[in-house]
């Protein structure tokens, strides 16, 4: 039989069909958001990145749940458009737009100062906003842009919350991270855009092992407070983080992602696992991976007197720019 016949065959199809509905069964893991029954009525949350997604989804299913849900969204018209959308799903009215732009610490204290002076209560903040692919750029306040948005805006948002969330407690800070931090390196310099390799998702795979490093300690600043702090890894997800790739990788990545790689709702399962289930109350300080399993992150995600080191950089240059 020539390969174009078999390509063309029944059996073929049909082989093809089952591996790839089989595959996409395993993507799921074992938590189902579905089958868990808390509740967020009177809570507050806020999800970054929330207009498309990953986040969307987070923030679809945390409003399920009753929750007044404040998506910190950087375009006006895709975060409103968002907002109606996850409204409408939900039936819950309780879910608000809220603009910042978290590669500029100017607009994440503007974004700050709105909250505190409107919310009287935050209970769950995912870090989920994050670009990759960028071409090499500065901000106006000199940080790279990629390194701005993906760490030091939501650091700097997370850091400015958290005496709101100690009020609020027991709260829950989740950050999106990526399996792909086993990749990155820590150099401080790489905040200011020096000595960063632009190829591919080198720049991404370092600020997302700033994530999980932060993540770790401010869990251990905030132990006994109420307030736990993890960090995840969604799954390679088919999500617009690709956009600016060249549009061959784009192709095929969405090609093989449709067979292999999670969709937006499925990315969502593990932070929202880390947001609101009953497993993960008070646990803290801790790197799940896209199976909603705590498993050891990076060495130096793991290194205490390095986290002291990069959290105190982080907040010694967010107070000076």
């Amino acid at each position: 039989m020539a390969w174009t016949e078999l390509l063309y065959s029944p059996i073929w199809l049909v082989s093809t069909a089952l591996l790839a509905f089989v595959v996409r069964l395993q993507r799921r893991g074992w938590w189902d958001p579905r089958a868990c029954a808390t509740r967020l009525d009177g809570k507050t949350a806020i999800v970054t990145g929330a207009n498309t997604g990953i986040g969307k989804f987070i923030a679809l299913d945390l409003a399920r749940r009753g929750a007044r849900v404040i998506l910190a969204c950087r375009s006006e018209s895709r975060g409103q458009a968002a907002v109606d959308q996850i409204r409408g799903q939900s039936g819950n009215q309780n879910v608000h737009l809220r603009l910042v732009d978290l590669s500029l610490l100017e607009s994440v204290r503007a974004f700050v100062e709105r909250i505190l002076g409107e919310e009287k209560a935050l209970h769950i903040l995912v870090n989920n906003a994050a670009v990759s692919g960028l071409p090499q750029q500065k901000t106006k306040e000199g940080l790279d842009t990629m390194f701005a948005t993906n760490h030091l805006g939501p650091f700097l948002l997370t850091n400015s919350l958290l005496d709101l969330m100690k009020r609020s407690a027991p709260a829950r800070i989740v950050f999106v991270s990526s399996v792909m931090h086993r990749k990155g390196q820590v150099d401080l310099s790489h905040f200011h855009g020096e000595n960063l390799q632009y190829y591919q998702d080198v720049v991404y795979n370092h600020t997302k092992l700033h994530n999980v490093i932060c993540s770790n300690e401010f869990a251990r600043r905030l132990q006994g407070s109420g307030v736990t702090a993890n960090s995840v890894h969604p799954g390679i997800v088919m999500t617009e983080v690709m956009r600016h790739y060249p549009l061959l990788m784009r192709f095929m990545f969405n090609f093989i992602g449709f067979f292999f790689f999670k969709s937006a709702e499925e990315g969502a399962v593990c932070p929202i696992y880390c947001a609101v289930s009953e497993e993960t109350e008070g646990i803290t300080g801790k790197y799940f991976d896209s199976d909603c399993a705590m498993v050891l992150p990076a060495p130096l995600a793991r290194d205490a007197a390095l986290a002291v080191k990069d959290f105190e950089y982080c907040e010694r240059l967010t107070s000076k720019l």
